[in-house]
Order: C-alpha cells, then sequence, then structure tokens
C-alpha cells in the first residue's frame, strides 16, 4: 500500500512540475524527485495514457488548453488533500433535512463523501456522485434525467435543465475549473456549464468548491461572476495577495486547512 501511495503523490508531483513549465525533462524530473530516470519514464507513459501529458523524447509536456479538459483520473491525484478539507468546510454549512445539488468531477465527489452519513437529499449532478452514496441508510438521491457523458460520467441535457428547473434546492454545490476575478467561475465543457447554469437559477444558495489551483485560471465557458454566489470554500495555498483579492470580490471566502 505505501508504495502506491508513494508512486501516486510522486505523478501527483509530475503534473505539478509540468504545470509550473509547460514542458520538462525526465532528466530534471528524477533530479527534483530524487527517483531513477526510468521510474520517471514510467510514470509518463501511465500519465499519457490517461491523457494528461504527451511524451516526447527525453521528456513530456502537458496537453492542457482553455477548452481541454484533464480525465478525471488526473484530476483525482491532484491536491487531494485540498480538495478533502474543502469537502469538509462545505458539509458544514449544510443542514440536516437539505436539499443539495453535488456537482461531479472529483471536487465534487469529496463532497458527495462528506455527505454519505448526513440526512439530507441530494441531488447529483453525476453517476459517480450518485453512486456514492449506494451503501448510505441516510441519504436520499434524486437522480436526474438526462444524457451521461463518456467517462466523466456527467449528466446534462435539456432534460436536466428542466429537471432541475422544476424544483427548489435549498444549495447548489458547484465545481469549477477556473477562478478568476475579471472572468469569473469557467468551466471545461460546454453542456456541463449549461447544466450548472440551469442548477444557479434553482437554488437559494451556492457554495463554490475549488482549490486554490484553479485561482487567476480560465476555462473556455464562463458560468458567472464571483458575486453571484454567496459562498467560496477554498483552501490555504492561496497566497496572501489572492486571498484578499478573492474576500474583496466574493460575498464571502472560508478557507480550509488541508490535514498535515
Amino acid at each position: 500500500m505505501a508504495a502506491a501511495q508513494t508512486k501516486e503523490r510522486r505523478q501527483r508531483d509530475v503534473l505539478v512540475i509540468l504545470k509550473e513549465n509547460g514542458t520538462t525533462s525526465v532528466a530534471e524530473l528524477g533530479s527534483r524527485l530524487g527517483v531513477a530516470e526510468m521510474t520517471i519514464r514510467r510514470d509518463l507513459e501511465a500519465l499519457e495514457a490517461d491523457g494528461a501529458l504527451k511524451r516526447y523524447h527525453g521528456g513530456a509536456e502537458l496537453t492542457f488548453g482553455s477548452n481541454y479538459e484533464p480525465p478525471l483520473a488526473v484530476r483525482e491525484r491532484t491536491n487531494r488533500g485540498q480538495k478533502q478539507a474543502i469537502a469538509q468546510q462545505v458539509a458544514r454549512l449544510i443542514d440536516d433535512g437539505d436539499t443539495v445539488i453535488v456537482d461531479g468531477g472529483s471536487t465534487g465527489l469529496a463532497v458527495a463523501l462528506a455527505l454519505v452519513d448526513r440526512h439530507v437529499t441530494v441531488c447529483p449532478l453525476s453517476l459517480r456522485v450518485a453512486w456514492v452514496f449506494e451503501r448510505s441508510t441516510t441519504v436520499n438521491v434524486l437522480l436526474p434525467p438526462g444524457t451521461v457523458r463518456h467517462g466523466e460520467l456527467s449528466i446534462s441535457g435539456a432534460d436536466t435543465g428542466q429537471f432541475l428547473g422544476g424544483h427548489h434546492f435549498d444549495h447548489y454545490v458547484m465545481t469549477a475549473s477556473g477562478l478568476s476575478i475579471k472572468s469569473g467561475l469557467t468551466e471545461w465543457n460546454v453542456e456541463d456549464a449549461a447544466v450548472k447554469r440551469d442548477a444557479l437559477g434553482a437554488s437559494d444558495n451556492i457554495i463554490v468548491a475549488v482549490d486554490s489551483s484553479k485561482y487567476g485560471t480560465v476555462r473556455f465557458v464562463k458560468l458567472c461572476a464571483i458575486d453571484r454566489v454567496q459562498i467560496v470554500v477554498t483552501d490555504t495555498g492561496l497566497r496572501d495577495a489572492d486571498a484578499a483579492e478573492l474576500e474583496g470580490a466574493a460575498q464571502r471566502v472560508i478557507l480550509a486547512r488541508p490535514e498535515t
């Protein structure tokens, strides 16, 4: 188990280094991570299979663009501790008896896990999130109709929007792939973004759950301005200046501290 955890952590670190520079060499990765180049090559091969990067002779480069969404398997490897801390903070904002829309993606999965023993009604916008509650005896799952997106397993389409519009929810836990003061909250996928906007209109209280790595990034589709939502929950990885900037633009900001 320890070896598997080390491999997972190392591959997350590879992605962090690549995000800094866009491209890097096998030799540099091996030096910075303190492992053999053969180990790095195996990591790069696995990450390429997941769609996270493209290998070339002696190195690798990120494949992410403004409208390219990294696979969920890749996103689950990054900032896991931050996402768990954010999820715990989000759960504290929800009372038993509440009705909640929960987004998909890696942060949405973390939020679902934090709610699994609560007495709430959850409308999941992903089959992955819905499955988290499979063994729960306390959560009432309200599954919307729609088209299931291959790989991601998010639910979207006109039927989904119509369903959300016919209900009234206490909270919407919205995730986003980008967060900036100027551009607000943004997302990779057009269909997912349309459902998120429908969920915004169907809910009283909007809780945005985004880890600090999303700050200052802009993705393909705009969701809403920052001041449209009631609460932004992120982690303490924000720089002091960025945290102050965000607190000045948002209605309320909560900084979650990951466990060490």
